[in-house]
């Protein structure tokens, strides 16, 4: 039995107020739809508290898009059914047929949301014992070889068999717009981390064969932003940025800049501070230049 729908998670997003965690989801569900559109992955989706669900008769697509969009935790590919113990059992032993044998241990992991004639260990019971009449596989608690999440909400169930991780952080948009000096390829990566937090950002390079890297970056993580070029050795470069930042409404400017840093290279950061007003963010700053030369390839 095929996945029919594919359940995202997101973290602290469910900690905001009502009002704000509606805004922030409406902002996530309008990114993955523009996501899915530039695939060409037609997709329907509704959320409740802590859960988005993704309607999709392309699955597989729909997992490779996934993990790049900023403010899912994890998801899983599922097959939906009703919350009766029927339903659920009989979905459950189509999934562990295609998987279990004699050899082989199963789990069963079961949460539950909503008023329900049984409990959640009721559940495992009763569909782990059907499972071991069906497939002659074996329960094993603590390590098994495989784990059948059974997640009830309300009259619907959806069963799924893993937890594939997501990108986490916040939805892009739903913070403010921050000014990033590109100055190589691996200043992307602050900009990575600045999105991953929410924020928009308006990527001013100093040399132009940076803009292939930088377009590159932005499609692979489905993400808008500006990109302007200035001549960082122009006497008139600090007044530049500065104009950038206030035409552009920036919050803050971010620099690639670690400890590792040249001095020369730092003393013109001290004189950024004092000549422009917004904060100078330093995302990248506690790595080395090997931690940034994978984290650039783990990020694409």
């Amino acid at each position: 039995m095929n996945p029919d729908v594919i359940l995202l998670r997101y973290g602290e997003l469910s900690l905001k107020s009502a009002y704000v965690r509606k805004y922030f989801e409406m902002i996530l569900l309008r990114n993955l739809k523009k996501a899915f559109t530039i695939e060409n992955v037609p997709c329907e989706s509704r959320t409740e508290r802590g859960r988005i669900y993704l309607s999709t008769k392309e699955i597989s697509k729909g997992i490779m898009i996934l993990p790049r969009i900023f403010g899912i935790v994890s998801f899983s590919p599922a097959t939906q059914t009703t919350s009766t113990l029927q339903d659920m059992s009989e979905t459950a032993q189509h999934i562990a047929k295609n998987i279990l044998n004699q050899q082989k241990s199963f789990a069963i992991r079961v949460t539950r949301v909503g008023s329900h004639p049984y409990t959640s260990q009721d559940v495992a019971i009763q569909i782990g014992n059907d499972i071991v009449t069906s497939t002659n596989a074996k329960v094993d608690l603590n390590s098994p070889d495989l784990q059948l999440f059974i997640e009830i909400r309300e009259k619907k169930s959806f069963l799924f068999t893993e937890k594939m991780k997501g990108v986490g952080g916040l939805p892009m948009g739903t913070q403010g717009t921050i000014l990033v000096l590109v100055t190589q390829p691996s200043s992307l990566l602050a900009a990575w981390y600045l999105m991953r937090r929410g924020c928009n950002c308006v990527l001013v390079t100093t040399h132009d064969s940076n803009e292939n890297a930088i377009r590159s970056f932005l499609t692979s993580w489905y993400a808008e932003a500006e990109i302007l070029s200035i001549d960082r050795t122009s006497k008139q470069f600090l007044k530049q940025l500065s104009k950038i930042i206030s035409e552009k409404n920036c919050e803050a400017i971010a620099t690639d800049d670690t400890f590792e840093t040249p001095a020369q290279t730092l003393a013109e950061i001290v004189q950024l501070k004092k000549y422009i007003d917004v904060p100078v963010l330093t995302p990248l700053l506690t790595m080395t230049k090997a931690e940034i030369e994978h984290q650039c390839v783990q990020r694409g």
